[in-house]
């Protein structure tokens, strides 16, 4: 991996981790349906921009595969995200996002994209087992409503984990581009309605609207465009390496600019899951570095 490609992932990081953040901040003065609805609109047009100048065409035909994935990675999961960030900190939210990586190995193995070794099975049981300490060894308290939370929140990465394979295959019938313009553009049409219904209780504050709109535009626009690039020159493993970084900037964020408590459970569970990360996708940060300083050493 070069260098500029692995700082294009730290920056794919930093704005990823952010999110968690914005939606902390949005959701409960927008409410869940209208701030998961607004996020998605703002980052269709954006691609829809992308496209245009890219001179790419929608894939109709597919239409029924791009509502499927619309339902499964962005509109499910956007809506669960911002419903758990009425109850729960964005530094827990980001971290239980990495339990993505264990459904995706998971569901790849069985859609024989993959297959499983024991040294993914005790990645799987790490990343278990590091949820749970993040929820009860926290600095809030579990309760019902925060164990709901976390809950959704594990949905909302199975819903990723579990659609990863869907979305390669796909790409082999699409265009990346295409792919995620579509899948935004009917995960729109499914979260209008409820966007609609919820539009009268939700208030639209200068802060609210400036964080939907850096998550529109950037975090789910542009971001989602820089990582189809990086996909183009890194391997699909190294890509997902960004998600060792992820939690960290997501609980970066959340203690600096919400005051967001830490406690034990937070480091010991974010070490267990992150380490769950490194076994079920083999990513070994020493090789990184490694190749980090055989790249700076090599001749120009």
């Amino acid at each position: 991996m070069k260098t500029r490609h692995f700082l294009q992932l730290v920056l794919l990081s930093a704005l990823w981790g952010a999110s968690f953040l914005f939606i902390r901040v949005a959701s409960p003065v927008m409410g869940p349906n209208v701030m998961a609805a607004l996020r998605i609109g703002l980052a269709t047009v954006t691609l829809m921009l992308i496209m245009r100048l890219a001179r790419e065409r929608w894939p109709w035909q597919h239409w029924k595969e791009l509502v499927g994935l619309g339902a499964l990675t962005v509109a499910l999961p956007f809506l669960l995200y911002a419903w758990a960030a009425l109850r729960l900190p964005a530094g827990y939210s980001s971290l239980l996002n990495t339990m993505v990586v264990p459904f995706g190995v998971l569901t790849a193995a069985w859609m024989k994209e993959d297959t499983l070794s024991a040294r993914k099975w005790l990645g799987c049981l790490c990343g278990f087992v590091g949820v749970a300490l993040i929820v009860q060894l926290g600095p809030v308290q579990p309760t019902p409503a925060l164990l709901l939370a976390a809950l959704a929140c594990v949905a909302a990465a199975a819903c990723y984990g579990v659609s990863t394979t869907w979305m390669k295959r796909s790409t082999q019938r699409m265009s990346p581009l295409a792919v995620a313009a579509g899948i935004h553009g009917t995960a729109l049409v499914m979260l209008l309605p409820g966007a609609a219904w919820s539009l009268p209780e939700a208030r639209f504050t200068p802060s609210a609207l400036a964080a939907v709109a850096v998550m529109g535009v950037v975090t789910s626009g542009l971001a989602y465009w820089l990582n189809l690039r990086v996909l183009t020159q890194v391997s699909p493993v190294a890509a997902m390496s960004s998600a060792f970084m992820i939690p960290l900037f997501g609980v970066a964020w959340g203690h600096l600019f919400l005051n967001e408590p830490l406690g034990p459970g937070m480091f010991w569970g974010g070490a267990l899951v992150l380490l769950a990360t490194g076994l079920v996708t083999g990513f070994n940060p020493l090789n990184l570095l490694a190749s980090l300083r055989g790249e700076r050493a090599s001749p120009p």
